[in-house]
Protein backbone atom coordinates (compact mmCIF):
# COMPACT_ATOMS: atom_id res chain seq x y z
CA UNK A 1 0.00 0.00 0.00
CA UNK A 2 2.87 2.58 1.21
CA UNK A 3 4.50 1.91 -2.26
CA UNK A 4 1.56 2.18 -4.31
CA UNK A 5 0.60 5.73 -2.68
CA UNK A 6 4.57 6.63 -3.07
CA UNK A 7 5.89 5.26 -6.12
CA UNK A 8 9.81 5.89 -6.16
CA UNK A 9 11.09 8.78 -8.05
CA UNK A 10 12.11 8.15 -11.40
CA UNK A 11 15.78 9.16 -12.20
CA UNK A 12 15.98 12.44 -13.89
CA UNK A 13 16.85 12.68 -17.84
CA UNK A 14 18.82 14.79 -19.68
CA UNK A 15 16.18 16.57 -21.25
CA UNK A 16 14.49 17.30 -18.01
CA UNK A 17 17.50 18.39 -15.98
CA UNK A 18 17.55 21.44 -17.12
CA UNK A 19 21.00 23.51 -16.97
CA UNK A 20 21.53 22.80 -12.92
CA UNK A 21 20.85 19.11 -13.40
CA UNK A 22 22.99 19.20 -16.70
CA UNK A 23 26.46 20.68 -15.26
CA UNK A 24 26.39 18.65 -11.91
CA UNK A 25 25.74 15.15 -14.67
CA UNK A 26 28.75 16.93 -16.53
CA UNK A 27 31.03 17.38 -13.66
CA UNK A 28 29.94 15.03 -10.51
CA UNK A 29 32.48 12.67 -12.06
CA UNK A 30 34.87 14.07 -14.51
CA UNK A 31 38.53 14.16 -13.56
CA UNK A 32 38.89 17.51 -14.54
CA UNK A 33 36.67 19.12 -12.37
CA UNK A 34 39.61 19.21 -9.65
CA UNK A 35 42.11 20.48 -11.88
CA UNK A 36 39.55 23.27 -12.96
CA UNK A 37 38.61 24.36 -9.27
CA UNK A 38 42.63 24.55 -8.56
CA UNK A 39 42.64 26.48 -11.97
CA UNK A 40 40.18 28.83 -10.99
CA UNK A 41 41.90 29.51 -7.59
CA UNK A 42 45.15 29.46 -9.11
CA UNK A 43 44.28 32.49 -11.58
CA UNK A 44 41.93 34.22 -8.33
CA UNK A 45 45.37 34.40 -6.38
CA UNK A 46 46.92 35.87 -9.61
CA UNK A 47 44.12 38.39 -9.92
CA UNK A 48 44.10 39.45 -6.01
CA UNK A 49 48.04 39.94 -6.19
CA UNK A 50 48.68 41.99 -9.64
CA UNK A 51 44.89 43.74 -9.88
CA UNK A 52 45.68 47.42 -9.55
CA UNK A 53 44.70 48.73 -5.79
CA UNK A 54 43.22 52.05 -4.97
CA UNK A 55 41.22 53.39 -2.19
CA UNK A 56 38.40 54.53 -4.36
CA UNK A 57 36.78 53.40 -7.51
CA UNK A 58 37.74 54.26 -10.77
CA UNK A 59 34.50 57.08 -11.88
CA UNK A 60 34.83 58.46 -14.98
CA UNK A 61 33.88 62.17 -14.31
CA UNK A 62 34.88 63.94 -17.52
CA UNK A 63 35.60 67.63 -16.95
CA UNK A 64 37.41 70.60 -18.81
CA UNK A 65 38.32 74.13 -17.63
CA UNK A 66 38.19 76.62 -20.64
CA UNK A 67 40.43 79.83 -20.65
CA UNK A 68 39.94 83.23 -23.44
CA UNK A 69 42.00 85.23 -23.04
CA UNK A 70 40.46 89.30 -23.67
CA UNK A 71 42.60 91.83 -22.73
CA UNK A 72 41.23 95.21 -22.30
CA UNK A 73 37.63 94.11 -21.21
CA UNK A 74 35.86 94.34 -18.12
CA UNK A 75 34.73 92.11 -16.04
CA UNK A 76 31.11 92.80 -17.25
CA UNK A 77 31.98 93.09 -21.04
CA UNK A 78 33.78 89.19 -20.22
CA UNK A 79 30.88 88.14 -19.04
CA UNK A 80 28.43 89.64 -21.94
CA UNK A 81 30.66 87.95 -24.60
CA UNK A 82 32.58 85.25 -23.68
CA UNK A 83 31.54 83.87 -20.42
CA UNK A 84 27.45 83.92 -21.52
CA UNK A 85 27.87 82.71 -25.39
CA UNK A 86 30.12 80.06 -24.13
CA UNK A 87 28.16 78.83 -21.21
CA UNK A 88 24.82 78.41 -23.36
CA UNK A 89 27.17 76.73 -26.37
CA UNK A 90 28.81 73.93 -23.92
CA UNK A 91 25.10 73.27 -22.43
CA UNK A 92 24.24 72.00 -26.30
CA UNK A 93 26.85 69.10 -25.77
CA UNK A 94 25.27 65.75 -25.08
CA UNK A 95 26.24 64.47 -21.75
CA UNK A 96 26.93 67.91 -20.01
CA UNK A 97 25.72 68.35 -16.69
CA UNK A 98 26.84 71.42 -15.19
CA UNK A 99 28.72 74.24 -16.98
CA UNK A 100 30.26 76.81 -14.76
CA UNK A 101 31.55 80.73 -15.13
CA UNK A 102 34.07 82.99 -13.89
CA UNK A 103 34.69 86.51 -15.67
CA UNK A 104 37.58 88.81 -14.59
CA UNK A 105 39.36 91.72 -16.66
CA UNK A 106 40.97 90.30 -18.84
CA UNK A 107 40.18 86.48 -18.60
CA UNK A 108 36.70 84.16 -18.92
CA UNK A 109 37.12 80.58 -17.24
CA UNK A 110 34.40 78.47 -18.38
CA UNK A 111 34.28 74.84 -16.29
CA UNK A 112 32.45 71.86 -18.28
CA UNK A 113 31.68 68.72 -16.36
CA UNK A 114 29.80 65.33 -18.17
CA UNK A 115 27.58 63.08 -16.55
CA UNK A 116 28.86 60.47 -14.44
CA UNK A 117 30.06 57.58 -17.21
CA UNK A 118 30.63 59.74 -20.18
CA UNK A 119 33.53 58.16 -21.95
CA UNK A 120 36.57 60.81 -21.53
CA UNK A 121 37.95 60.88 -24.74
CA UNK A 122 34.27 61.12 -26.12
CA UNK A 123 33.55 64.34 -23.97
CA UNK A 124 36.78 65.75 -25.38
CA UNK A 125 36.37 65.22 -28.99
CA UNK A 126 32.91 66.62 -28.55
CA UNK A 127 33.71 69.66 -26.68
CA UNK A 128 36.99 70.36 -28.85
CA UNK A 129 34.70 70.10 -32.20
CA UNK A 130 32.02 72.25 -30.18
CA UNK A 131 34.71 75.32 -29.76
CA UNK A 132 36.22 74.55 -33.43
CA UNK A 133 32.77 75.19 -34.75
CA UNK A 134 31.95 78.65 -32.74
CA UNK A 135 34.98 79.97 -32.82
CA UNK A 136 33.52 82.88 -35.53
CA UNK A 137 31.20 84.16 -32.62
CA UNK A 138 34.55 84.99 -30.32
CA UNK A 139 34.63 88.84 -30.20
CA UNK A 140 37.76 90.47 -32.02
CA UNK A 141 40.47 90.74 -29.88
CA UNK A 142 39.77 87.51 -27.93
CA UNK A 143 42.19 84.88 -27.81
CA UNK A 144 41.30 81.15 -28.80
CA UNK A 145 40.04 79.26 -26.42
CA UNK A 146 42.27 77.12 -24.14
CA UNK A 147 41.20 74.11 -23.10
CA UNK A 148 42.37 71.96 -20.14
CA UNK A 149 41.17 68.45 -19.20
CA UNK A 150 40.60 67.36 -15.83
CA UNK A 151 39.47 63.76 -14.36
CA UNK A 152 39.66 61.81 -11.82
CA UNK A 153 42.94 60.39 -11.89
CA UNK A 154 44.76 64.44 -11.87
CA UNK A 155 44.72 64.10 -8.07
CA UNK A 156 47.77 63.60 -6.76
CA UNK A 157 48.69 59.94 -4.58
CA UNK A 158 51.79 61.79 -3.55
CA UNK A 159 53.08 64.98 -2.12
CA UNK A 160 56.45 65.16 -1.11
CA UNK A 161 57.73 68.58 0.81
CA UNK A 162 60.94 69.65 0.96
CA UNK A 163 61.99 72.07 3.46
CA UNK A 164 64.90 73.76 5.65
CA UNK A 165 65.28 76.50 7.58
CA UNK A 166 68.91 76.92 5.80
CA UNK A 167 67.91 77.43 1.69
CA UNK A 168 65.19 80.07 0.61
CA UNK A 169 62.09 79.18 -1.06
CA UNK A 170 63.27 79.87 -4.75
CA UNK A 171 66.43 77.75 -4.57
CA UNK A 172 63.81 75.25 -3.00
CA UNK A 173 61.76 75.49 -6.17
CA UNK A 174 64.97 74.65 -8.34
CA UNK A 175 65.55 71.50 -6.49
CA UNK A 176 62.16 70.73 -6.33
CA UNK A 177 61.96 71.03 -10.35
CA UNK A 178 64.76 68.20 -10.87
CA UNK A 179 63.64 65.68 -8.21
CA UNK A 180 60.33 66.42 -10.08
CA UNK A 181 62.38 65.60 -13.56
CA UNK A 182 63.59 62.12 -11.87
CA UNK A 183 60.37 61.01 -10.55
CA UNK A 184 58.20 61.71 -13.88
CA UNK A 185 60.64 58.69 -15.24
CA UNK A 186 58.78 56.09 -12.34
CA UNK A 187 56.44 54.00 -14.44
CA UNK A 188 52.73 55.03 -14.81
CA UNK A 189 52.85 58.46 -13.38
CA UNK A 190 51.27 60.98 -14.85
CA UNK A 191 51.39 64.98 -14.21
CA UNK A 192 53.24 66.15 -11.66
CA UNK A 193 53.12 69.79 -10.24
CA UNK A 194 55.30 72.26 -8.04
CA UNK A 195 53.34 74.30 -5.14
CA UNK A 196 55.12 77.54 -4.13
CA UNK A 197 58.56 78.73 -3.96
CA UNK A 198 59.68 81.48 -6.25
CA UNK A 199 60.69 81.45 -9.65
CA UNK A 200 63.66 82.43 -10.92
CA UNK A 201 63.60 85.29 -13.49
CA UNK A 202 65.37 88.17 -15.03
CA UNK A 203 64.07 91.28 -14.62
CA UNK A 204 64.34 94.70 -16.17
CA UNK A 205 63.31 97.90 -14.97
CA UNK A 206 63.25 101.01 -17.27
CA UNK A 207 63.87 104.47 -16.74
CA UNK A 208 61.53 106.80 -18.40
CA UNK A 209 63.88 109.58 -18.52
CA UNK A 210 66.66 107.67 -19.66
CA UNK A 211 64.48 106.06 -22.56
CA UNK A 212 63.28 109.81 -23.43
CA UNK A 213 67.03 110.95 -23.68
CA UNK A 214 68.47 108.11 -25.74
CA UNK A 215 65.26 108.63 -27.87
CA UNK A 216 64.54 104.64 -27.41
CA UNK A 217 60.84 103.74 -27.39
CA UNK A 218 59.24 100.92 -24.63
CA UNK A 219 58.75 98.84 -28.44
CA UNK A 220 62.39 98.76 -29.43
CA UNK A 221 63.04 97.60 -26.25
CA UNK A 222 60.90 94.70 -26.12
CA UNK A 223 61.23 93.74 -29.84
CA UNK A 224 65.07 93.78 -29.31
CA UNK A 225 63.99 91.60 -26.23
CA UNK A 226 62.11 89.15 -27.69
CA UNK A 227 64.71 88.79 -30.96
CA UNK A 228 67.58 88.45 -29.12
CA UNK A 229 65.65 85.37 -26.66
CA UNK A 230 64.98 83.26 -29.74
CA UNK A 231 66.96 81.30 -32.46
CA UNK A 232 66.22 81.09 -36.41
CA UNK A 233 67.01 79.19 -39.27
CA UNK A 234 69.56 81.30 -41.54
CA UNK A 235 70.08 79.03 -44.47
CA UNK A 236 72.08 75.77 -45.64
CA UNK A 237 75.93 75.69 -45.80
CA UNK A 238 77.49 73.20 -47.93
CA UNK A 239 80.80 72.00 -47.37
CA UNK A 240 82.52 69.17 -48.64
CA UNK A 241 79.66 67.98 -50.46
CA UNK A 242 77.93 67.70 -46.44
CA UNK A 243 74.62 70.50 -45.96
CA UNK A 244 74.67 71.82 -42.50
CA UNK A 245 71.95 74.03 -41.33
CA UNK A 246 72.83 77.83 -40.07
CA UNK A 247 71.10 79.26 -36.74
CA UNK A 248 71.19 82.34 -35.78
CA UNK A 249 70.58 83.89 -32.55
CA UNK A 250 70.00 82.22 -29.46
CA UNK A 251 68.27 82.20 -25.59
CA UNK A 252 69.23 84.90 -23.34
CA UNK A 253 71.24 82.76 -20.19
CA UNK A 254 72.31 85.74 -17.77
CA UNK A 255 71.57 89.13 -17.09
CA UNK A 256 75.01 89.69 -18.68
CA UNK A 257 73.47 89.20 -21.79
CA UNK A 258 70.42 91.24 -21.46
CA UNK A 259 73.00 94.09 -20.21
CA UNK A 260 74.37 94.04 -23.27
CA UNK A 261 71.88 94.44 -25.95
CA UNK A 262 71.73 96.85 -27.89
CA UNK A 263 68.08 98.80 -28.56
CA UNK A 264 68.71 101.81 -30.71
CA UNK A 265 70.98 104.45 -31.50
CA UNK A 266 71.71 107.84 -30.35
CA UNK A 267 73.94 110.63 -32.12
CA UNK A 268 75.49 107.42 -34.06
CA UNK A 269 76.50 105.37 -30.76
CA UNK A 270 74.23 102.22 -30.20
CA UNK A 271 72.32 102.68 -26.73
CA UNK A 272 72.73 99.75 -24.56
CA UNK A 273 70.10 97.80 -21.93
CA UNK A 274 72.21 98.21 -19.39
CA UNK A 275 71.81 102.28 -20.40
CA UNK A 276 68.20 102.80 -20.00
CA UNK A 277 67.06 100.01 -17.33
CA UNK A 278 68.55 98.19 -14.64
CA UNK A 279 69.00 94.55 -15.64
CA UNK A 280 68.92 91.58 -12.60
CA UNK A 281 68.35 88.39 -12.18
CA UNK A 282 66.71 86.66 -9.17
CA UNK A 283 63.74 85.32 -7.46
CA UNK A 284 60.21 86.94 -8.23
CA UNK A 285 57.17 87.83 -6.36
CA UNK A 286 55.77 85.03 -4.22
CA UNK A 287 52.37 84.28 -5.85
CA UNK A 288 51.78 81.37 -2.90
CA UNK A 289 53.69 80.79 0.53
CA UNK A 290 54.40 76.98 1.84
CA UNK A 291 55.63 77.06 5.28
CA UNK A 292 56.63 74.10 7.82
CA UNK A 293 55.34 73.38 11.13
CA UNK A 294 56.14 70.72 13.64
CA UNK A 295 53.55 70.49 15.49
CA UNK A 296 52.28 68.38 19.37
CA UNK A 297 51.90 64.86 16.50
CA UNK A 298 55.11 65.42 14.63
CA UNK A 299 57.16 63.29 17.26
CA UNK A 300 54.08 60.47 17.29
CA UNK A 301 53.98 60.50 13.61
CA UNK A 302 57.88 60.45 12.97
CA UNK A 303 58.31 57.79 16.08
CA UNK A 304 61.68 55.59 15.03
CA UNK A 305 63.11 57.98 12.93
CA UNK A 306 67.00 57.79 12.92
CA UNK A 307 66.73 61.80 11.90
CA UNK A 308 66.70 64.30 14.43
CA UNK A 309 64.49 67.14 13.38
CA UNK A 310 64.07 70.23 15.91
CA UNK A 311 61.06 72.08 16.72
CA UNK A 312 60.28 74.24 13.22
CA UNK A 313 58.10 77.44 13.20
CA UNK A 314 57.79 78.24 9.82
CA UNK A 315 59.91 77.31 7.56
CA UNK A 316 60.66 77.93 3.83
CA UNK A 317 59.46 75.18 2.11
CA UNK A 318 57.56 73.63 -1.45
CA UNK A 319 55.99 70.69 -2.34
CA UNK A 320 55.92 68.55 -5.01
CA UNK A 321 52.71 66.50 -6.27
CA UNK A 322 52.63 63.73 -8.69
CA UNK A 323 49.83 61.77 -10.04
CA UNK A 324 49.19 58.08 -11.85
CA UNK A 325 47.65 57.22 -15.10
CA UNK A 326 44.18 55.74 -15.20
CA UNK A 327 44.35 51.87 -14.12
CA UNK A 328 47.47 51.49 -13.01
CA UNK A 329 48.33 50.45 -9.63
CA UNK A 330 48.01 53.38 -7.09
CA UNK A 331 49.93 51.67 -4.42
CA UNK A 332 52.52 50.15 -6.54
CA UNK A 333 53.14 53.73 -8.00
CA UNK A 334 53.41 55.38 -4.58
CA UNK A 335 56.03 52.65 -3.61
CA UNK A 336 58.05 53.61 -6.58
CA UNK A 337 58.08 57.04 -6.26
CA UNK A 338 59.05 56.88 -2.12
CA UNK A 339 61.76 54.60 -3.28
CA UNK A 340 63.15 56.90 -5.30
CA UNK A 341 62.85 59.83 -3.19
CA UNK A 342 64.83 58.19 -0.72
CA UNK A 343 67.55 57.34 -3.54
CA UNK A 344 67.78 60.78 -4.20
CA UNK A 345 68.78 61.99 -0.56
CA UNK A 346 72.60 62.80 -0.48
CA UNK A 347 72.96 62.83 -4.33
CA UNK A 348 70.18 65.55 -5.78
CA UNK A 349 68.76 66.17 -2.15
CA UNK A 350 71.25 67.56 0.16
CA UNK A 351 71.88 67.50 3.97
CA UNK A 352 70.55 70.26 5.06
CA UNK A 353 67.22 69.65 2.88
CA UNK A 354 64.54 67.32 4.94
CA UNK A 355 61.93 65.56 2.97
CA UNK A 356 58.43 64.80 4.50
CA UNK A 357 56.23 62.69 3.18
CA UNK A 358 52.85 64.74 3.80
CA UNK A 359 50.25 62.80 1.63
CA UNK A 360 50.22 59.03 0.35
CA UNK A 361 47.08 57.99 -1.18
CA UNK A 362 49.10 54.48 -2.11
CA UNK A 363 49.62 53.59 1.63
CA UNK A 364 46.45 54.47 2.49
CA UNK A 365 44.91 52.54 -0.20
CA UNK A 366 47.22 49.38 0.69
CA UNK A 367 46.26 49.53 4.79
CA UNK A 368 42.25 49.97 3.93
CA UNK A 369 42.38 46.81 0.98
CA UNK A 370 44.28 44.98 3.14
CA UNK A 371 41.89 45.23 5.97
CA UNK A 372 38.91 44.67 3.97
CA UNK A 373 40.64 41.78 2.42
CA UNK A 374 41.17 40.00 5.82
CA UNK A 375 37.79 40.97 6.78
CA UNK A 376 36.44 39.50 3.49
CA UNK A 377 38.18 36.03 4.74
CA UNK A 378 37.25 36.40 8.69
CA UNK A 379 33.79 36.40 7.34
CA UNK A 380 34.44 33.66 4.95
CA UNK A 381 36.01 31.15 8.12
CA UNK A 382 33.11 32.64 10.30
CA UNK A 383 30.11 31.49 7.50
CA UNK A 384 32.03 28.20 7.48
CA UNK A 385 31.98 27.70 11.48
CA UNK A 386 28.25 28.42 11.87
CA UNK A 387 27.42 25.97 8.71
CA UNK A 388 29.36 23.15 10.46
CA UNK A 389 27.71 24.22 13.35
CA UNK A 390 24.17 23.97 12.69
CA UNK A 391 24.20 21.93 9.25
CA UNK A 392 27.52 19.78 9.40
CA UNK A 393 30.53 19.17 8.09
CA UNK A 394 28.83 18.77 4.09
CA UNK A 395 27.36 22.06 3.81
CA UNK A 396 30.69 23.01 5.46
CA UNK A 397 32.78 21.42 3.41
CA UNK A 398 31.37 23.52 0.31
CA UNK A 399 30.89 26.56 1.14
CA UNK A 400 34.98 26.42 2.46
CA UNK A 401 35.66 25.41 -0.87
CA UNK A 402 33.00 27.42 -3.43
CA UNK A 403 33.35 30.84 -1.21
CA UNK A 404 37.28 31.56 -1.98
CA UNK A 405 37.43 30.22 -5.19
CA UNK A 406 34.07 32.48 -6.82
CA UNK A 407 35.58 35.80 -4.39
CA UNK A 408 39.36 34.84 -5.72
CA UNK A 409 38.23 34.20 -9.39
CA UNK A 410 35.63 37.42 -9.69
CA UNK A 411 38.56 39.55 -8.46
CA UNK A 412 40.75 37.91 -11.43
CA UNK A 413 37.77 38.49 -13.98
CA UNK A 414 38.35 42.30 -12.39
CA UNK A 415 41.52 42.15 -13.68
CA UNK A 416 40.97 40.96 -16.98
CA UNK A 417 37.89 44.07 -17.72
CA UNK A 418 40.34 46.38 -16.03
CA UNK A 419 38.80 47.13 -12.70
CA UNK A 420 40.58 47.64 -9.55
CA UNK A 421 40.18 46.44 -5.98
CA UNK A 422 39.12 49.51 -4.06
CA UNK A 423 36.53 49.97 -0.87
CA UNK A 424 33.27 49.92 -2.62
CA UNK A 425 34.37 46.29 -4.53
CA UNK A 426 35.63 44.68 -1.60
CA UNK A 427 32.15 45.73 0.19
CA UNK A 428 30.41 44.21 -2.90
CA UNK A 429 32.03 40.87 -2.85
CA UNK A 430 31.67 40.58 1.28
CA UNK A 431 28.22 41.56 0.22
CA UNK A 432 27.81 38.57 -1.91
CA UNK A 433 29.06 36.02 0.25
CA UNK A 434 25.34 35.94 1.49
CA UNK A 435 24.14 35.02 -1.65
CA UNK A 436 27.22 32.36 -2.66
CA UNK A 437 26.50 30.65 1.26
CA UNK A 438 22.66 30.63 1.12
CA UNK A 439 22.88 28.87 -3.13
CA UNK A 440 25.40 26.47 -1.55
CA UNK A 441 23.34 25.25 1.39
CA UNK A 442 20.19 25.19 -0.20
CA UNK A 443 21.33 22.85 -2.74
CA UNK A 444 23.51 20.50 -0.81
CA UNK A 445 20.43 20.16 1.94
CA UNK A 446 18.70 19.25 -0.73
CA UNK A 447 20.92 16.47 -2.01
CA UNK A 448 20.89 15.21 2.25
CA UNK A 449 17.40 15.47 2.57
CA UNK A 450 17.40 12.88 -1.08
CA UNK A 451 19.92 10.55 0.05
CA UNK A 452 17.85 10.26 3.38
CA UNK A 453 14.50 9.95 1.77
CA UNK A 454 15.77 6.83 -0.75
CA UNK A 455 17.97 5.79 2.25
CA UNK A 456 20.89 5.14 -0.33
CA UNK A 457 23.24 7.44 -1.94
CA UNK A 458 23.91 7.69 -5.86
CA UNK A 459 24.43 10.11 -8.76
CA UNK A 460 21.11 9.92 -9.96
CA UNK A 461 19.95 11.14 -6.89
CA UNK A 462 22.29 14.09 -6.65
CA UNK A 463 21.75 15.20 -10.14
CA UNK A 464 17.78 14.53 -9.50
CA UNK A 465 18.07 16.32 -6.26
CA UNK A 466 20.22 19.36 -7.93
CA UNK A 467 17.42 19.76 -10.70
CA UNK A 468 15.16 20.37 -8.44
CA UNK A 469 16.51 23.12 -6.61
CA UNK A 470 19.62 24.12 -9.26
CA UNK A 471 17.62 26.45 -11.22
CA UNK A 472 15.45 28.19 -8.71
CA UNK A 473 18.17 29.05 -7.18
CA UNK A 474 19.78 30.49 -10.00
CA UNK A 475 17.24 32.62 -11.05
CA UNK A 476 16.88 33.34 -7.86
CA UNK A 477 20.55 35.07 -7.70
CA UNK A 478 19.91 36.46 -11.00
CA UNK A 479 17.16 38.57 -9.36
CA UNK A 480 19.05 39.66 -6.99
CA UNK A 481 21.68 40.86 -8.95
CA UNK A 482 18.77 42.53 -11.40
CA UNK A 483 17.49 44.26 -8.41
CA UNK A 484 20.95 45.71 -7.66
CA UNK A 485 22.38 46.42 -11.40
CA UNK A 486 20.48 50.01 -10.89
CA UNK A 487 22.89 50.54 -8.16
CA UNK A 488 26.45 49.94 -10.55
Amino acid sequence: MSDAQNPPKSETSAESAGLAGSLTRAFLHNPLTPLLLVGFLMLGLVGLVATPRQEDPQISVPMADIFVRYPGASAEQVANQISVPLEQIMMEIKGVKHVYTASMRDQAMVTVQFKVGEDYEESLVKLYDKLASNLDRMPPGASEPLVKPKSVDDVPIVTVTLWSEEVDDASLRLLALEVLKQIKKVPNTSQGFIVSGRRDQMTVSLYPEKLAGHGVTLDQVAQTIRAANSERNAGDMEVGGVVSTIYSGGFLRSARDLQRLVVGMHDGSPVYLRDVADVHRGPNEASSLVSYYTGAAFEEIHDGEDEHVPDVAGAPAVTIAIAKKKGSNGVAVAEDVLNLIDSLKGRVIPDNVHVNITRNYGETAREKVNELIFKLFVATGAVVILVWFFLGWRAAAVVAVVVPIVITFTVFMALVLGFTIDRVSLFALIFSIGILVDDAIVVVENIYRRWLEEEKVSDNITIDAVAEVGNPTILATFTVVAALLPMA
